[in-house]
């Protein structure tokens, strides 16, 4: 039986999966010992389920678990691995290179690092979303010290060539720093593959709890990184502050499994997405797909509707839960910097819709999103249509 309302924003965040819960909730109660306290039992336990969760994440990404530092989520990864690098080699060089379709945590983290005098090169992409490596290897000179490419987009879901941008960075003699949120667990990931020096995960995003996640920090080559926090030299001096057994746990716990399911994981929701986006387009004309199809998330769908405004939509969709873009700036009215990136015009941005499946959706759950979005759009132009707006030529029946 279909249950409303239909959750289908797993880019935005995802329900943490019962298992992962199950392994969390005595770490609430029976075993509630702080991580850093080794004089006794509770302690001990603590410590130890920390070093599991740590070789969970870190076997994962082909890490190490010496190479893990736990953090509270992505956006405090990405701004210590940026920030913290940046400073840590600024006598080498001042110059930090990323792409215009970066998440805000990334672009915001170093338009700040600009009022430190820092250089920032912000690399367009293609009409596909992908960046075009000989423009890239263009802006690398050798005085930039970080380049930071997020591994898969949160909002049009495309999957950048990262073992090749990874041997250019390191051929120009840069850190490679990656933004890997919505990629783990969900693609595979390897950041001996893909020479990543620094890289950022989420719990959240992968049937995990809010509020925590991890940074990857390579050991051979070391890499040095300025703290952010200080105060009793947690995580070897890098992120200081009692450490969230709970929350690591589940962490940890949430990267097993997805490790373990991925393969069968990403061919059902590709099936998935496919029968989402030919339910659509081949009931509606005027749908653009944003971005490329073909190397991109399996769970990821974001398409604009011609002569539809996105939030009037996802107002109208009152029995579903997508969203407009990410999760992150869903408080601005501005069109969606990702979608502007793709070098379409302001209509196109401001009518963007991102479907996000995840492990809990099925296909009734499909066909019934589908249904509602085409019977709503029609609805919609319908209206516009009677209050005197004029359809793009390709809605126009009448040619």
């Amino acid at each position: 039986m279909l249950r409303l309302p239909v959750y289908m924003d797993n880019h935005a965040t995802t329900a943490v999966d019962p298992r992962v819960l199950e392994a969390m909730l005595p770490y609430f109660t029976e075993h509630y010992g702080n991580a850093a306290s080794r004089n006794h039992v509770f302690g001990w336990r603590a410590e130890q389920a920390v070093d599991t969760a740590r070789a969970q994440v870190a076997q994962a990404i082909g890490a190490q678990p010496s190479e893990i530092v736990f953090t509270s989520g992505a956006t405090e990864s990405d701004n210590l691995m940026l920030k913290g690098a940046a400073r840590q080699y600024r006598e080498k060089g001042d110059g930090i290179v990323t792409l215009a379709t970066e998440h805000k945590a990334v672009l915001d983290v170093v338009h700040a690092l600009e009022q430190e005098d820092f250089r920032v090169t912000v690399v367009p992409v293609r009409p596909d979303g992908l960046v075009d490596l000989a423009e890239l290897e263009r802006a690398i000179d050798e005085r930039t010290t970080v380049v930071s490419v997020m591994w898969a987009n949160n909002e049009i879901g495309t999957l950048q060539p990262m073992a090749e941008i990874g041997r250019l960075v390191k051929a120009r003699g840069a850190l490679f720093a990656v933004d890997a949120a919505q990629a783990v667990g969900k693609v595979p990931v390897n950041v001996d593959l893909a020479q990543v020096d620094l890289l950022a995960i989420s719990g959240h995003k992968i049937y995990g709890p809010k509020g925590v996640g991890a940074l990857y920090v390579r050991r051979k080559p070391k890499v040095r990184l300025v703290p952010l926090i200080d105060g009793g030299g947690h995580e070897k001096g890098m992120r200081s502050g009692t450490i969230d057994v709970p929350g690591v746990v589940g962490l940890g716990a949430a990267c097993a499994l997805a490790a373990q399911e991925r393969p069968a994981e990403a061919e059902r929701l590709l099936a998935l997405r496919t029968l989402l986006h030919e339910r659509i387009a081949t009931r509606l004309q005027g749908v653009h797909v944003n971005g490329t199809l073909e190397a991109r998330l399996p769970g990821n769908l974001n398409v604009s509707f011609d002569g539809i405004e996105g939030e009037a939509l996802l107002l109208a969709l009152r029995d579903i839960a997508i969203s407009s873009g990410s999760a992150c700036s869903s408080a601005s009215i501005e069109p969606s910097h990702v979608i502007r990136a793709l070098g379409v015009g302001p209509d196109r941005a401001h009518a963007s819709i991102r479907f996000g499946i995840g492990r809990f959706n099925t296909e009734e759950e499909v066909r019934f999103v589908a249904d509602q979005v085409v019977a709503t759009v029609t609805k919609l132009r319908e209206l516009a249509t009677a209050e005197g707006f004029v359809a793009p030529p390709a809605l126009r029946r009448d040619r």
